[in-house]
């Protein structure tokens, strides 16, 4: 029996976020576009919707996974648009997620720059860029921004990627 959970991350490019998510055993489903935190609804930056089978793949292993696949630790000039950031649908995953922030934490050299957010509201991307990368993997932006994301998740996290990747 499925143990269907809501989770939303940002950090890169949403057309990256999706491959990565989309890749793995457990997810069920990425909806690809833009989330505004609670507390700033006007503020939408690149993001995803991840729906996942809890009893496949548990949140502490996204959350590890998406601070791998896209830069973390990195304020850059472009964070209003690439926010890093977990979103939360349920009040009881903030403290769940603020503990796995703080193990994960271990992981890295430098301090992640990763927020945790409230859920606020969703705007989908436009139909044709949804399912991006698998749509056509030889696109030169999918070869060279998306690939090699791909291939560290078969290389680190194997054991939860779908063998529809490998």
């Amino acid at each position: 029996m499925k143990n269907v959970n809501k989770v939303g991350f940002g950090g890169g490019c949403h057309w990256c976020t999706e491959a990565v998510f989309m890749s793995l055993n457990g997810v069920i489903k990425v909806e690809q576009g833009f989330i505004a935190p609670k507390e700033h609804l006007t503020s939408f930056s690149e993001a995803v919707i991840v729906d996942y089978d809890s009893n496949v793949i548990e949140l502490k292993d996204l959350v590890a996974i998406h601070l791998d696949t896209h830069r973390s630790t990195e304020n850059h000039s472009m964070r209003n648009k690439y926010r890093s950031g977990i979103y939360f649908f349920k009040q009881e995953d903030e403290l769940v997620l603020k503990e796995i922030m703080t193990d994960v934490q271990q992981d890295f050299e430098t301090p992640l720059i990763t927020a945790i957010f409230p859920f606020g509201a969703f705007k989908s991307s436009e139909d044709r860029y949804h399912n991006y990368y698998f749509k056509d993997t030889e696109k030169p932006f999918c070869k060279t921004h998306i690939s090699p994301k791909i291939k560290m998740l078969k290389e680190k996290y194997a054991k939860h990627v779908s063998a529809k990747v490998q």
